[in-house]
């Protein structure tokens, strides 16, 4: 079976930049784990055409709606788990790498600040509002997985076989550092 591969992280760190290069690479699939969710919220009468959906405030309302109900959550884990072992595919996932054994289970790393200005520019607004929304998703969704699966997201990196710091470093130096470190481990 070919090796599948998981990026995770907190919001705005560079994970969807690293999957989408990584499978260019090693010419696997990209999937990212919030796109399945999103499709979870369209199903519940939320437009999310948007790229930065989760960072306006309908996707800041579904993350509340989320600590509700955890069978999003589990709906989306579950698929996840079932293409994850099929192989030959890069995952970004917050839970993933907790949830399954094998595969190669990467960890980018960094700063809130460094996050609230990649998110600052990608989207457009200002540093304190990109600020406000990474601590809320990172902490909301950090609370919703423990009291869900009991992991300590962003705390507990043994889980992980690669850990990249970002900060500091531009996205074409994460995704070299990734593929490198990836390339030894397939």
């Amino acid at each position: 079976m070919p090796k599948s591969i998981i990026v995770s992280g907190p919001p705005a760190i560079g994970k969807t930049t690293v999957s989408k290069g990584l499978a260019k690479e090693f010419g696997m699939q990209s999937l990212s784990g919030g796109d399945v969710l999103k499709e979870l919220a369209k199903e519940q009468g939320f437009k999310t055409e948007r790229d930065d959906w989760w960072d306006t405030k309908d996707g800041m309302k579904f993350l509340d709606q989320r600590k509700d109900n955890y069978e999003f959550d589990r709906k989306v884990d579950e698929r996840l788990k079932e293409i994850f072992l099929k192989g030959n595919v890069v995952i970004t996932s917050y839970t993933l790498p907790w949830l399954v054994k094998g595969g190669i289970k990467i960890w980018l790393g960094g700063s809130r600040r460094i996050s609230a200005e990649r998110m600052q520019t990608r989207d457009n607004m200002s540093h304190s509002e990109a600020f406000e929304i990474v601590k809320k998703r990172y902490d909301e969704n950090k609370m919703l997985y423990k009291k869900l699966y009991g992991f300590d997201f962003g705390d507990d990196l043994s889980v992980f076989d690669i850990v990249i710091d970002t900060d500091g470093l531009d996205a074409k130096t994460v995704l070299n550092m990734a593929i490198q470190k990836a390339r030894a481990l397939l």
